[in-house]
């Protein structure tokens, strides 16, 4: 026993006698070894970036401090990417050691990064992510990504990197892409006893401000709680992205909290909260005028597993009144899902209608209501299966009414009003909706063929949905992800006429909330009836350059009352509701219907005969051509025919089909 113990204090005298050597030899030689660490540098910058490293000195100070003096990064023939007078540091020595390096001391001063973009070159352009090659994206599908180990090294090496003690002074980031510039200058940012501080001045073309981020930064613990405010008076600007991108944005003061980091049983955890007060955004795709968020906030719980990264259900986010649980998952355990689900609690009907943000429902702007609601909304999409997506929701009311309207009076609909479209911005002549205005057709008066063909092209279940068709939405929210874009909106009459007579055909975010809920007011609190809602739409709707209602469009092509129209007619007029002003280009310079438009006209014809809609007898004179004998003419590319073919189409005329 006692020669086991002997060998075993042995083992460790060895041990400590090696490490002693090795820290002896480590002082003894770290200049060299600083020197050929910055070498490698040098040469990795030159080699692979083709950029140019500069340290004019670099020394260490005491036991684990370096110090380096005019250091600097210039890509060839470019404009330097970043430039340091002084930089003071210090590492743990057991953790150099362990590889594991993490930063004791910061101490900046004098310095800046920029980045600068002349034309399409870019200064940092050497430094973005090269072009994966074929043999990367191969094994980057065998390859197993755990979403979980890959965030929490990421996470924990990026922590490291943050000093425990901070000192900078004067660095400075400058932007400068084609003229359009922004320099945020930290003037002075001190990090001590887990305590943070900064002063920052922010200029642009536009504007200058001083900005202060203050709070508690324990980066070892992984805990933070930071507040960012204004110095000055007034909201915070944010620089660049109103000459970049047209994109006004600024905001009170913005806090975030991160409470908690913890990786354990293969899941990382990430707790805490960010808030936000007085957010206001101006764009032209959000809305005409400035959007207001006065206060909002989201209580977060992160999940990421092997194969998911995740927004826990637990979370919580309020907007002013509004609280509601969003869960959001992206999934790749055996297909790659997109999930998402968003529950709104019993809520204040009022409540909702206040806390909707500024300038982004000014139609509902004094609308009040009384009683309950809550809401469920459920969303799953396979990528390799997007046929099978689900997208349900369910609104549940508790005395829910609607006691006054805001500024669309959805009942003037049951009345006469004047009626003026919106073009390019500018209002277009008035159109008056009602039995004093001699082009108003009542719905009794309007072909039955042309409600049956509209019904058929544009909304077949008019009469039995409630506003909105779900498998519709699907279908587009389909089509749209398939084609990455907004190929396909899935509109209903209701909604159609929503956007005709209380809104404008701005291509907004506003609009088309607006759209969504004006809709579903007007079809769930009974405000007008069917009948009512298609024969405003048919008096509204634009049928051809400056044609509105179809009275005006059944004399503007075809010289007839809406009556008279027989059902060629009444197909082809359907037909151009989606774009009544290309109507021209339906024709071949003899005036007759292209192929095109007549395989168009018989697969309606077709389908409605599937449906019932029509019968065998309602096809008799389908072989008769469609023939525009109004003012429309003119537009119409026609070649000179003789007196025989204006006859032919003469005797065409007399049939009253």
């Amino acid at each position: 026993m006692k020669t086991r113990k002997q060998k075993i204090t042995r083992i460790l005298i060895g041990i400590g006698i090696f490490l002693v050597l090795l820290i002896i030899l480590f002082f003894a030689f770290r200049n060299t070894i600083l020197d050929k660490a910055i070498d490698r540098i040098v040469n990795k910058m030159e080699r692979d970036y083709d950029s140019k490293f500069t340290v004019k000195e670099a020394t260490f100070q005491g036991l684990t401090g370096v110090s380096m003096k005019e250091i600097a990064l210039v890509p060839k023939g470019q404009d330097t990417l970043f430039s340091i007078q002084k930089m003071e540091t210090s590492v743990s020595f057991w953790h150099i050691i362990t590889g594991n390096v993490q930063l004791g001391t910061l101490h900046v001063e004098n310095g800046f990064v920029q980045l600068v973009k002349k034309g399409d070159v870019k200064n940092f352009g050497k430094f973005l992510k090269r072009e994966a090659t074929d043999d990367d994206l191969s094994a980057e599908k065998t390859k197993k990504r755990d979403y979980a180990e890959l965030a929490y090294s990421l996470i924990s090496k990026g922590l490291n990197l943050i000093p425990t003690d901070m000192n900078v002074k004067n660095l400075a980031f400058r932007l400068d892409d084609n003229g359009k510039k922004a320099n945020i200058n930290f003037n002075e940012l001190l990090l001590a006893d887990k305590q943070l501080e900064t002063s920052i001045r922010v200029q642009t073309n536009t504007f200058t401000q001083r900005w202060k981020i203050k709070g508690f930064a324990d980066p070892r613990n992984k805990k933070a709680d930071i507040a960012f405010t204004n110095m000055d008076t007034g909201a915070i600007k944010m620089p660049y992205f109103d000459e970049r991108f047209n994109l006004k944005s600024s905001f009170d003061s913005i806090r975030v909290n991160v409470e908690n980091i913890d990786m354990s049983g293969g899941e990382l955890h990430i707790d805490g909260f960010s808030s936000i007060k007085n957010l206001t955004v101006n764009h032209a795709k959000i809305a005409k005028k400035d959007v207001v968020i006065k206060d909002a906030r989201f209580d977060y719980r992160l999940l990421l597993g092997e194969d998911f990264v995740s927004v826990d259900s637990s979370s919580t986010v309020m907007l002013n009144k509004i609280k509601f649980n969003p869960f959001l998952e992206f999934n790749t355990e055996e297909d790659t899902i997109y999930k998402m689900k968003v529950v709104i609690p019993e809520m204040k009907a009022q409540d909702f209608i206040t806390s909707l943000p500024e300038g982004l429902f000014t139609n509902f702007e004094g609308m009040e209501a009384e009683g309950n609601f809550d809401f469920n909304l459920s969303f799953i999409f396979n990528k390799n299966k997007p046929n099978d997506l689900v997208f349900d929701s369910k609104l549940s009311k508790n005395g829910f009414k609607i006691l006054k309207y805001g500024e669309a009076n959805l009942s003037k609909l049951n009345g006469e009003f004047v009626y003026r479209a919106i073009e390019n911005g500018r209002a277009q002549r008035g159109v008056l909706v009602g039995n004093a205005n001699p082009n108003y057709t009542p719905l009794s008066e309007i072909s039955p063929y042309l409600r049956k063909s509209v019904l058929t092209t544009e909304d077949p279940s008019f009469f039995s949905h409630k506003g909105f068709i779900t498998e519709a939405f699907k279908q587009s929210i389909i089509k749209n992800i398939k084609t990455k874009k907004f190929s396909r909106g899935g509109s209903t009459i209701s909604m159609q006429l929503v956007k005709n007579v209380f809104l404008t055909r701005e291509k907004t975010l506003s609009r088309k909330l607006e759209e969504i809920l004006l809709v579903y007011i007007l079809e769930n609190n009974r405000i007008v009836s069917k009948e009512r809602m298609l024969e405003v739409y048919f008096n509204v709707i634009e049928w051809g350059p400056n044609v509105y209602g179809i009275g005006e469009a059944s004399n503007f092509y075809f010289q007839k009352h809406p009556s008279q129209l027989n059902l060629n007619e009444c197909l082809f007029l359907a037909s151009i509701v989606p774009r009544p002003k290309g109507f021209m280009w339906k024709f071949n310079d003899e005036g007759n219907l292209r192929d095109g438009a007549v395989k168009m006209q018989n697969y309606l014809t077709n389908l409605m005969l599937r449906r019932g809609v029509l019968t065998a007898d309602d096809t008799i004179y389908k072989s008769f051509p469609v023939v525009v004998s109004g003012p429309a003419r003119s537009f119409i590319r026609i070649k000179e025919v003789d007196s025989t073919a204006i006859d032919s189409v003469d005797v065409l005329d007399e049939f009253d089909f």
